[in-house]
Protein backbone atom coordinates (compact mmCIF):
# COMPACT_ATOMS: atom_id res chain seq x y z
CA UNK A 1 0.00 0.00 0.00
CA UNK A 2 2.53 2.43 0.66
CA UNK A 3 4.39 1.51 -2.67
CA UNK A 4 1.07 2.12 -4.43
CA UNK A 5 1.18 5.77 -2.64
CA UNK A 6 4.38 6.62 -3.43
CA UNK A 7 3.96 5.53 -7.13
CA UNK A 8 0.93 8.04 -6.93
CA UNK A 9 2.80 10.83 -5.49
CA UNK A 10 5.44 10.11 -8.15
CA UNK A 11 3.14 10.40 -11.08
CA UNK A 12 1.39 13.27 -9.47
CA UNK A 13 4.79 15.02 -8.67
CA UNK A 14 5.67 14.24 -12.92
CA UNK A 15 2.33 15.81 -14.14
CA UNK A 16 2.87 19.30 -12.08
CA UNK A 17 6.36 19.34 -13.27
CA UNK A 18 5.15 18.72 -17.09
CA UNK A 19 2.23 21.46 -16.53
CA UNK A 20 4.56 24.20 -14.60
CA UNK A 21 7.05 23.34 -17.72
CA UNK A 22 4.34 23.79 -20.54
CA UNK A 23 3.56 27.38 -18.93
CA UNK A 24 7.07 28.59 -19.02
CA UNK A 25 7.58 26.79 -22.57
CA UNK A 26 4.38 29.39 -23.89
CA UNK A 27 5.53 32.24 -21.98
CA UNK A 28 5.70 33.93 -25.54
CA UNK A 29 2.90 32.64 -26.74
CA UNK A 30 0.73 36.05 -27.97
CA UNK A 31 -1.86 37.34 -25.30
CA UNK A 32 -4.64 37.53 -27.52
CA UNK A 33 -5.89 36.48 -31.04
CA UNK A 34 -7.80 38.43 -33.68
CA UNK A 35 -11.22 37.12 -31.98
CA UNK A 36 -9.73 37.00 -27.97
CA UNK A 37 -7.76 38.84 -25.64
CA UNK A 38 -8.21 42.33 -23.70
CA UNK A 39 -6.41 45.68 -25.44
CA UNK A 40 -6.67 49.14 -25.27
CA UNK A 41 -8.37 51.26 -28.10
CA UNK A 42 -8.36 54.81 -28.31
CA UNK A 43 -10.67 56.52 -30.15
CA UNK A 44 -11.21 60.23 -31.26
CA UNK A 45 -14.37 61.21 -29.00
CA UNK A 46 -16.40 63.10 -31.62
CA UNK A 47 -17.35 59.10 -32.44
CA UNK A 48 -18.64 58.01 -29.14
CA UNK A 49 -21.56 56.82 -30.03
CA UNK A 50 -21.12 54.98 -33.35
CA UNK A 51 -17.98 53.21 -31.70
CA UNK A 52 -20.07 52.32 -28.39
CA UNK A 53 -22.20 50.58 -31.13
CA UNK A 54 -19.27 48.74 -32.96
CA UNK A 55 -17.52 47.82 -29.74
CA UNK A 56 -20.81 46.08 -27.89
CA UNK A 57 -21.35 44.36 -31.02
CA UNK A 58 -17.83 42.63 -31.39
CA UNK A 59 -17.53 42.08 -27.90
CA UNK A 60 -21.25 40.36 -28.24
CA UNK A 61 -20.18 38.12 -30.92
CA UNK A 62 -16.65 36.98 -29.85
CA UNK A 63 -17.42 36.04 -25.75
CA UNK A 64 -13.90 36.06 -25.05
CA UNK A 65 -12.93 39.63 -26.37
CA UNK A 66 -12.57 42.38 -24.39
CA UNK A 67 -12.30 46.06 -25.47
CA UNK A 68 -11.47 48.78 -23.50
CA UNK A 69 -12.50 52.00 -25.79
CA UNK A 70 -10.82 55.31 -24.41
CA UNK A 71 -12.68 58.37 -25.78
CA UNK A 72 -10.48 61.67 -26.01
CA UNK A 73 -9.79 64.69 -28.31
CA UNK A 74 -8.02 63.98 -31.16
CA UNK A 75 -4.64 65.33 -29.96
CA UNK A 76 -4.63 62.69 -26.99
CA UNK A 77 -5.66 59.78 -29.37
CA UNK A 78 -2.75 60.79 -31.70
CA UNK A 79 0.04 61.32 -28.43
CA UNK A 80 -1.30 57.39 -27.62
CA UNK A 81 -0.37 55.97 -30.89
CA UNK A 82 3.51 57.50 -30.78
CA UNK A 83 4.27 56.76 -27.01
CA UNK A 84 2.80 53.31 -27.61
CA UNK A 85 -0.02 53.89 -24.88
CA UNK A 86 -2.15 51.89 -27.50
CA UNK A 87 -1.74 50.47 -30.76
CA UNK A 88 -5.01 50.70 -32.43
CA UNK A 89 -6.49 53.89 -32.91
CA UNK A 90 -10.26 55.53 -34.52
CA UNK A 91 -9.03 58.88 -35.47
CA UNK A 92 -11.05 61.43 -38.53
CA UNK A 93 -7.60 61.63 -40.08
CA UNK A 94 -4.52 59.87 -41.14
CA UNK A 95 -0.78 59.88 -39.83
CA UNK A 96 1.22 62.92 -41.12
CA UNK A 97 4.54 62.09 -42.37
CA UNK A 98 6.33 63.74 -39.21
CA UNK A 99 4.05 60.89 -37.11
CA UNK A 100 4.95 58.32 -39.71
CA UNK A 101 8.60 59.07 -39.34
CA UNK A 102 8.30 58.48 -35.70
CA UNK A 103 7.34 54.22 -36.54
CA UNK A 104 9.55 54.23 -39.23
CA UNK A 105 12.12 55.03 -36.10
CA UNK A 106 10.55 51.61 -34.89
CA UNK A 107 10.57 49.98 -38.27
CA UNK A 108 7.01 49.80 -37.56
CA UNK A 109 4.38 50.29 -40.38
CA UNK A 110 1.08 51.47 -39.50
CA UNK A 111 -1.61 49.83 -40.88
CA UNK A 112 -4.69 52.78 -42.20
CA UNK A 113 -8.15 51.80 -43.06
CA UNK A 114 -10.92 54.22 -44.19
CA UNK A 115 -14.03 52.53 -42.71
CA UNK A 116 -16.51 55.27 -43.41
CA UNK A 117 -17.60 58.84 -44.35
CA UNK A 118 -18.31 61.16 -41.79
CA UNK A 119 -19.63 64.59 -42.03
CA UNK A 120 -19.33 67.97 -38.95
CA UNK A 121 -22.60 69.49 -38.01
CA UNK A 122 -23.39 72.82 -37.24
CA UNK A 123 -26.13 73.42 -34.70
CA UNK A 124 -27.63 76.95 -33.38
CA UNK A 125 -30.75 77.30 -31.31
CA UNK A 126 -34.40 76.76 -31.45
CA UNK A 127 -35.21 79.87 -32.26
CA UNK A 128 -32.56 81.41 -34.43
CA UNK A 129 -34.03 81.91 -37.54
CA UNK A 130 -31.08 81.48 -39.70
CA UNK A 131 -30.73 77.77 -40.19
CA UNK A 132 -29.45 77.93 -43.84
CA UNK A 133 -25.96 79.15 -44.82
CA UNK A 134 -23.76 79.11 -47.65
CA UNK A 135 -20.05 78.37 -47.74
CA UNK A 136 -18.86 81.98 -48.01
CA UNK A 137 -21.18 82.42 -44.77
CA UNK A 138 -19.45 79.71 -42.49
CA UNK A 139 -15.93 81.15 -43.64
CA UNK A 140 -17.24 84.57 -42.11
CA UNK A 141 -18.27 83.54 -39.03
CA UNK A 142 -14.88 80.90 -38.55
CA UNK A 143 -12.55 83.28 -39.90
CA UNK A 144 -14.20 86.08 -37.28
CA UNK A 145 -15.63 88.45 -40.18
CA UNK A 146 -19.26 87.63 -38.75
CA UNK A 147 -19.60 88.83 -35.34
CA UNK A 148 -23.12 88.74 -34.85
CA UNK A 149 -26.13 87.27 -36.44
CA UNK A 150 -27.51 90.54 -37.50
CA UNK A 151 -24.00 90.59 -39.88
CA UNK A 152 -25.94 87.41 -42.24
CA UNK A 153 -29.19 88.78 -41.35
CA UNK A 154 -30.80 91.82 -40.85
CA UNK A 155 -33.85 90.40 -39.81
CA UNK A 156 -32.27 88.24 -37.07
CA UNK A 157 -32.18 90.58 -33.77
CA UNK A 158 -30.25 88.03 -31.88
CA UNK A 159 -27.20 90.01 -31.18
CA UNK A 160 -23.28 88.65 -30.81
CA UNK A 161 -22.62 85.20 -31.70
CA UNK A 162 -20.66 82.35 -29.86
CA UNK A 163 -18.70 79.61 -31.49
CA UNK A 164 -18.51 76.54 -29.59
CA UNK A 165 -16.65 73.16 -29.60
CA UNK A 166 -16.40 70.41 -27.67
CA UNK A 167 -13.00 71.13 -26.35
CA UNK A 168 -9.55 73.10 -27.70
CA UNK A 169 -7.87 69.84 -28.67
CA UNK A 170 -10.70 67.97 -31.03
CA UNK A 171 -10.84 66.87 -34.45
CA UNK A 172 -13.89 69.17 -35.03
CA UNK A 173 -11.77 72.51 -34.48
CA UNK A 174 -8.80 70.88 -36.29
CA UNK A 175 -11.20 70.40 -39.33
CA UNK A 176 -12.48 73.73 -39.08
CA UNK A 177 -8.94 75.08 -39.50
CA UNK A 178 -7.61 72.70 -42.07
CA UNK A 179 -11.01 73.05 -44.71
CA UNK A 180 -12.38 76.13 -43.73
CA UNK A 181 -10.08 78.96 -42.69
CA UNK A 182 -6.74 77.74 -44.40
CA UNK A 183 -5.62 77.24 -41.27
CA UNK A 184 -5.97 80.52 -39.54
CA UNK A 185 -6.58 81.02 -36.12
CA UNK A 186 -10.11 80.53 -34.55
CA UNK A 187 -11.34 84.09 -33.72
CA UNK A 188 -12.06 85.38 -30.37
CA UNK A 189 -15.39 84.32 -29.52
CA UNK A 190 -14.49 80.97 -30.16
CA UNK A 191 -15.32 78.86 -26.76
CA UNK A 192 -14.81 74.97 -26.08
CA UNK A 193 -17.09 72.82 -23.75
CA UNK A 194 -16.31 70.21 -21.55
CA UNK A 195 -18.31 67.15 -23.63
CA UNK A 196 -20.29 66.82 -26.37
CA UNK A 197 -23.37 66.41 -24.51
CA UNK A 198 -22.00 70.04 -22.64
CA UNK A 199 -21.84 71.63 -26.12
CA UNK A 200 -25.00 70.43 -27.10
CA UNK A 201 -26.98 71.86 -23.85
CA UNK A 202 -24.93 75.15 -23.89
CA UNK A 203 -26.60 75.56 -27.34
CA UNK A 204 -29.85 74.75 -26.50
CA UNK A 205 -29.64 77.29 -23.56
CA UNK A 206 -28.12 80.16 -25.68
CA UNK A 207 -29.64 81.25 -28.72
CA UNK A 208 -26.55 83.74 -29.86
CA UNK A 209 -24.39 80.49 -30.02
CA UNK A 210 -23.38 77.75 -32.54
CA UNK A 211 -22.04 74.21 -32.00
CA UNK A 212 -19.82 72.61 -34.02
CA UNK A 213 -20.29 68.47 -33.79
CA UNK A 214 -19.62 65.71 -34.93
CA UNK A 215 -22.98 64.23 -37.11
CA UNK A 216 -23.22 60.71 -35.35
CA UNK A 217 -24.10 62.38 -32.75
CA UNK A 218 -27.79 63.39 -34.12
CA UNK A 219 -27.93 61.14 -36.69
CA UNK A 220 -29.36 57.84 -35.51
CA UNK A 221 -33.35 58.52 -35.38
CA UNK A 222 -33.42 54.77 -33.36
CA UNK A 223 -30.96 56.42 -30.62
CA UNK A 224 -32.95 57.69 -28.16
CA UNK A 225 -29.84 60.31 -26.96
CA UNK A 226 -29.55 61.58 -30.44
CA UNK A 227 -33.65 61.77 -30.53
CA UNK A 228 -33.40 63.99 -27.45
CA UNK A 229 -30.50 66.05 -28.44
CA UNK A 230 -32.62 66.97 -31.64
CA UNK A 231 -35.30 67.98 -29.44
CA UNK A 232 -33.25 70.87 -28.09
CA UNK A 233 -31.52 72.39 -30.98
CA UNK A 234 -31.98 73.32 -34.85
CA UNK A 235 -29.02 71.82 -37.54
CA UNK A 236 -27.86 74.20 -40.16
CA UNK A 237 -28.28 73.30 -43.82
CA UNK A 238 -25.24 74.42 -45.67
CA UNK A 239 -25.31 75.39 -49.41
CA UNK A 240 -21.88 75.56 -51.55
CA UNK A 241 -23.12 77.90 -54.02
CA UNK A 242 -22.37 81.57 -53.32
CA UNK A 243 -26.07 82.45 -54.11
CA UNK A 244 -28.43 79.78 -54.19
CA UNK A 245 -31.38 80.37 -56.02
CA UNK A 246 -33.83 78.51 -53.42
CA UNK A 247 -34.09 76.41 -50.07
CA UNK A 248 -33.12 73.20 -52.35
CA UNK A 249 -29.29 74.05 -52.71
CA UNK A 250 -28.96 73.80 -48.57
CA UNK A 251 -28.25 70.56 -47.07
CA UNK A 252 -28.26 68.76 -43.99
CA UNK A 253 -25.77 66.69 -43.04
CA UNK A 254 -28.25 63.36 -43.55
CA UNK A 255 -26.72 60.21 -44.91
CA UNK A 256 -27.86 60.73 -48.54
CA UNK A 257 -26.43 64.08 -49.06
CA UNK A 258 -22.81 63.35 -47.18
CA UNK A 259 -22.75 60.26 -49.97
CA UNK A 260 -23.70 62.49 -52.72
CA UNK A 261 -21.34 64.69 -51.77
CA UNK A 262 -23.95 67.25 -51.72
CA UNK A 263 -23.52 68.69 -47.63
CA UNK A 264 -19.52 70.34 -48.11
CA UNK A 265 -18.41 69.44 -44.70
CA UNK A 266 -17.42 65.87 -45.02
CA UNK A 267 -15.15 63.85 -43.69
CA UNK A 268 -13.51 60.50 -43.38
CA UNK A 269 -12.76 57.90 -40.49
CA UNK A 270 -9.93 56.12 -40.45
CA UNK A 271 -9.12 53.02 -37.74
CA UNK A 272 -4.83 52.68 -37.27
CA UNK A 273 -3.12 49.36 -35.84
CA UNK A 274 0.38 49.51 -35.41
CA UNK A 275 0.30 45.88 -34.19
CA UNK A 276 2.97 43.80 -35.23
CA UNK A 277 1.20 40.58 -35.55
CA UNK A 278 -2.53 39.52 -36.04
CA UNK A 279 -4.10 40.00 -32.79
CA UNK A 280 -7.22 41.25 -31.33
CA UNK A 281 -6.65 44.80 -32.81
CA UNK A 282 -6.17 43.46 -36.20
CA UNK A 283 -9.53 41.66 -35.25
CA UNK A 284 -11.68 44.36 -34.86
CA UNK A 285 -10.29 46.64 -37.35
CA UNK A 286 -11.55 43.68 -39.87
CA UNK A 287 -14.37 43.29 -37.99
CA UNK A 288 -15.80 46.97 -38.77
CA UNK A 289 -14.36 46.96 -42.23
CA UNK A 290 -16.41 43.62 -42.84
CA UNK A 291 -20.07 43.15 -43.38
CA UNK A 292 -21.37 43.61 -39.74
CA UNK A 293 -18.99 46.81 -39.06
CA UNK A 294 -20.18 48.45 -42.43
CA UNK A 295 -24.04 47.57 -41.66
CA UNK A 296 -23.45 49.45 -38.03
CA UNK A 297 -22.14 52.54 -39.57
CA UNK A 298 -24.84 52.11 -42.21
CA UNK A 299 -27.53 51.99 -39.62
CA UNK A 300 -26.18 54.86 -37.40
CA UNK A 301 -26.35 57.58 -40.52
CA UNK A 302 -23.28 57.91 -41.48
CA UNK A 303 -21.77 56.20 -44.99
CA UNK A 304 -19.86 53.05 -45.44
CA UNK A 305 -16.89 53.22 -47.01
CA UNK A 306 -17.15 49.61 -48.82
CA UNK A 307 -21.00 49.39 -48.89
CA UNK A 308 -23.24 51.15 -51.22
CA UNK A 309 -25.52 53.42 -49.99
CA UNK A 310 -29.14 53.22 -51.59
CA UNK A 311 -30.55 56.86 -52.46
CA UNK A 312 -34.14 56.61 -53.52
CA UNK A 313 -35.73 59.83 -55.52
CA UNK A 314 -39.06 61.27 -54.88
CA UNK A 315 -41.32 63.17 -57.16
CA UNK A 316 -42.79 66.15 -55.60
Amino acid sequence: MINLRIKEWAVWKAMVLVLLATACGNSDTPADTPTSGNITISIDESFQPIMDSQVYTFETIYKYAKLNPQYKSEGAVIQDLLNDSTRVAVLSRELRPEEKAVFDQRKIIPRTVKIAIDAVALIVHKDNPDTLLTMSEVQGIFSGQVTSWSDLSPENKINGLTIVFDNNNSSTARFVKDSIISNQPLPKNTYASNSHEALIDYVSKNENSVGVIGVNWISDFDDTTAVRFMEKIKVVGISSEPEPASTDSYFQPYQAYIAQGTYPLRRYLYIISTEGRTGLGTGFASFIAGDKGQRIFLKSGLVPATMPVRIIGLQR
